[in-house]
């Protein structure tokens, strides 16, 4: 069967911000999937996006593979989820990224999926896969994103939707 995807709430900044929250995340879907596109003000080519669920960035594992353009590498992570252009970066470009996070009101442990692109009409433009865990059996009924330097820039979008299968 195929899923369908249902938006639970859609927000574009009209300025900086250095938080996006979606509250009272309905618990009817099966799975969640989280669509951005922003930039930042933090003051190099890229940083970190992150997220945290239900008020709390505690209990959180994971692991990124990245690529700059001119070499990869893998490291460790608690809340990452995706790579953005900063205020270096080419001007008024912003990355693209989704998060996907299956069985989100079960009591089991959450796994999270992340991938990202950024845009740079440079050397150094990133691209990134994260896998990471949430080791909480709370469902989750908020999710926060932040980046981890500075501010999301004006126009950054985030949309939110419920996936059920049909």
């Amino acid at each position: 069967m195929p899923n369908t995807y249902y938006l639970i709430e859609a927000k574009t900044l009209s300025a900086s911000a250095a938080t996006v929250t979606f509250s009272s995340i309905p618990q009817t879907y099966t799975d969640l999937k989280l669509v951005y596109s922003v930039r930042g003000t933090y003051a190099g080519v890229g940083d970190d996006f992150n997220l945290y669920f239900n008020g709390t960035n505690t209990n959180r594992t994971g692991r990124f593979l990245y690529g700059t353009g001119a070499a990869a590498a893998s490291t460790t992570a608690t809340d990452h989820v995706g790579l953005y252009p900063a205020s270096t970066a080419t001007a008024s470009t912003f990355s693209n990224g989704e998060v996907y996070i299956p069985n989100y009101t079960s009591s089991n442990f959450k796994s999270i999926s992340g991938d990202s692109v950024t845009e740079n009409n440079a050397a150094t433009a990133y691209t990134d896969l994260t896998a990471s865990l949430w080791s909480a059996t709370a469902a989750i009924t908020s999710l926060t994103v932040y980046p981890m330097s500075g501010s999301f820039v004006q126009y950054s979008t985030f949309y939110l939707y419920g996936i059920k299968n049909s």
